[in-house]
């Protein structure tokens, strides 16, 4: 049966990305060889969307997106750490969204849920 996922980025900073995830979003994860780092995620869940016609909405496309419990105070203490937001926080229905700059020149999502947890 399954028991987790298993997720990936693919990045041209590779190293940089390993550190700042560890270093930056305080993310765990253990050594597997040669500086190969295996991360521990926290609580996790999965949505299904319908495909779109538009960027990043094709069917088969997938994304990986970071959510807390109050958003301006995770924005705060990521900016003091360096990290750097693309975005203001918006509301987008589901959510409060922002977006922030990963080592191999792309933009990860936070997000404060509206919906439960539960």
């Amino acid at each position: 049966m399954i028991r987790g996922v298993h997720t990936m980025f693919y990045s041209s900073e590779v190293d940089q990305l390993r550190l700042f995830l560890r270093d930056k979003l305080g993310l765990k994860a253990h050594d597997v060889g040669g500086g190969w780092l295996i991360f521990q995620l926290p609580e996790a869940d999965m949505g299904c969307h319908p495909a779109e016609d538009k960027p990043g909405g094709e069917s088969g496309t997938h994304n990986i997106s970071f959510y807390c419990d109050e958003i301006e105070k995770t924005v705060a203490e990521l900016k003091a750490k360096g990290v750097e937001f693309t975005m203001p926080v918006a509301d987008h229905g589901y959510g409060l969204v922002t977006y922030f700059k990963a080592p191999g020149g792309f933009d990860l999502q936070l997000y404060q849920p509206k919906y439960s947890k539960g």
